[in-house]
């Protein structure tokens, strides 16, 4: 698929970060879109800024023919209820048959701990991150058949092939990653021998500038770090006594504050933006790769991985991370 214009791409998450971006980049080129997110406000947000791009490249005088379609859907991407109806509501504004692409970007953290973390809050970023991706590719298998070429773009992570975060446990997200990457590659041989005109891409971002850890926290039912209990903060105080940071004498509020400025130098300060992130996934689906790398820290992680299968967990290897990343493998 070398040219995206006159496609019909579904994403999912398109509220804000990759797939915000997905969007913008999928309009420039002259696809149609249909985006859903649980967050409408932003995901309005996101319409409206395709909307400007359209008029910016067809011109305020181009007749509504010349302009691509886009549509935006509140969907909870782990119902499936809700899914089917997105699909349909899909082919209904849309007037179709068919779509061409699917990107399964949804996703949220939080559960890190199985040990101590909610059953609801590890169940919840569980279902969006696997069952996300399940739901949507089940509701949109038969139009994506449809189409005389196709592809299912399911975004992974590079915790997918390390289950490990650095600030501590990240089980449920781990978890769900490692499913979308063995059912990604499951499907490589299922649709090659049963529909060989649809293809699927893994993509596996590291470090995104993305504002996820935030989403999250209102998925989760938290709008603000002040609704953080007593009980969570006592466990990253924990944590950042593993890790060696001076957090123990931190009032309430302190900690807060370290947290915000953790969560704005993850969104703000990242190795690859969204914008990147989006062009490379994009990139990768022309030249028809099944695998997708994003950014210099999952490509190290995953050399490492492959050639440090048993030390990958070791207390002395993680010790030595950073310094391993930056050289040779």
């Amino acid at each position: 698929m070398h040219n995206f214009r006159g496609k019909l791409a579904v994403i999912t998450g398109a509220g804000s970060g990759i797939g915000r971006a997905l969007a913008l980049e999928l309009v420039r080129e002259g696809a149609h879109v249909a985006l859903c997110d649980l967050a409408m406000d932003r995901l309005v947000e996101t319409k409206e800024s395709c909307e400007t791009l359209v008029r910016s490249v067809a011109g305020e005088s181009a007749p509504p023919s010349a302009h691509v379609r886009v549509t935006a859907h509140a969907c909870d991407v782990a119902d499936e209820a809700q899914v089917v109806a997105f699909r349909d509501a899909v082919q209904r504004e849309h007037a179709t048959d068919h779509i061409d692409l699917l990107f399964n970007n949804a996703g949220i953290t939080g559960g890190g701990s199985f040990v101590h973390d909610e059953r609801a809050r590890w169940e919840r970023t569980f279902n969006v991150c696997w069952f996300g991706v399940y739901h949507n590719t089940r509701a949109f298998l038969p139009l994506l058949m449809r189409s005389s070429e196709a592809c299912i773009v399911n975004v992974s992570s590079i915790n997918a092939v390390f289950a490990i975060d650095p600030s501590g446990p990240h089980t449920a997200y781990s978890a769900a990653k490692f499913a979308v990457k063995g059912f990604t590659e499951a499907l490589l041989t299922d649709l090659r021998m049963n529909a060989p005109h649809v293809r699927v891409a893994l993509v596996m971002p590291g470090h995104i500038g993305t504002s996820i850890v935030t989403n999250s926290m209102r998925i989760q039912g938290m709008d603000s770090l002040a609704d953080m209990t007593g009980e969570e903060l006592a466990r990253i105080r924990e944590q950042g006594a593993r890790l060696s940071l001076p957090v123990a004498n931190l009032s309430d509020d302190e900690l807060r504050a370290v947290v915000q400025e953790r969560i704005d130098r993850f969104e703000n300060h990242a190795p690859v933006s969204a914008t990147e992130a989006a062009q490379q996934m994009l990139a990768g689906v022309r030249e028809g790769r099944w695998r997708i790398l994003i950014g210099k820290d999952a490509v190290g992680i995953d050399a490492l991985a492959r050639s440090y299968p048993e030390e990958l967990y070791q207390p002395e290897f993680l010790a030595t991370l950073g310094a391993r990343l930056a050289a040779p493998v």
